[in-house]
């Protein structure tokens, strides 16, 4: 009967909600013009309280630069993709991290390459010409709401966009609202808020398209099912739609 008669099965899907989604609403990048421009860097992460960072000290004498590298037995070890431990340097309240021979230097607020600047300089004292290697341990972002597989994902390298934080979460849910999606991001000792569009191509020009690490991103429902869930009243009146449907389908089949 379903083959005979494929609009009932779509009735019969609509009325179960309070209202079908239009397919404008499942699209991404559908406002809006494509403009070509340049790709843009990604912005450079900053180091902040309780970022854990993974430092190595690498010359050609390897014993010299020993010193300069934690060994398993030090403490600051992040549990990474099954129960593999990453030893890395943890950065304190005060923003410190407590690095071999050199000490307790100050690391929040600087990039990535301003505390490779200044590692280099401190170990010329001990070091011809190390080569020093620093990445984030901890970049982690949540996702939660209308994603098909809500949780906390650890980033494998510092080049992340929403996008790819949404494939991550095996893609938006069909009851998703692409126009509204909320970041929560704290930085330099504030929390701000940001909202992207991904109806809308300028998504790649918003300041909120790359991430950071422990973004808080949420995806709030549509209205048409945020209304079925405040109105108790239409998880009835669907059914009693539907009956009245199928039993009006029913007669006009028996004549």
């Amino acid at each position: 009967m379903i083959r005979q008669y494929p609009f009932l099965l779509l009735a019969c899907t609509c009325l179960l909600f309070t209202g079908c989604v239009s397919h404008s609403e499942l699209l991404n990048f559908n406002e809006g013009e494509f403009v070509t421009t340049p790709i843009p860097p990604a912005p450079a992460m900053i180091i902040q309280v309780d970022d854990l960072l993974s430092i190595s000290v690498r010359t050609l004498d390897e014993q010299a630069s020993a010193p300069f590298n934690l060994e398993s037995g030090n403490l600051n070890m992040a549990e990474m993709g099954a129960g593999r431990p990453i030893i890395g340097y943890l950065v304190d309240n005060e923003g410190y991290l407590d690095f071999p021979v050199i000490g307790r230097i100050p690391v929040a607020g600087l990039t990535v390459n301003q505390l490779k600047a200044q590692l280099n300089e401190a170990l010329k004292t001990y070091l011809i010409d190390p080569v020093i290697n620093i990445r984030f341990i901890n970049f982690r972002i949540t996702l939660v709401g209308e994603v098909r597989s809500p949780g906390s994902y650890v980033m494998p390298n510092e080049r992340v966009t929403i996008l790819d934080a949404i494939g991550l979460a095996g893609d938006l849910t069909s009851y998703a609202n692409r126009a509204n999606i909320l970041i929560v991001r704290e930085q330099n000792g504030q929390r701000e808020y940001g909202y992207v569009n991904i109806h809308d191509k300028a998504i790649f020009q918003s300041p909120y398209f790359y991430l950071r690490q422990n973004d808080y991103i949420y995806v709030e429902p549509l209205p048409e099912v945020t209304a079925s869930v405040r109105d108790q009243s239409q998880r009835i009146l669907p059914w009693v739609g539907l009956a009245t449907t199928l039993v009006t389908l029913t007669l006009t089949l028996m004549r």
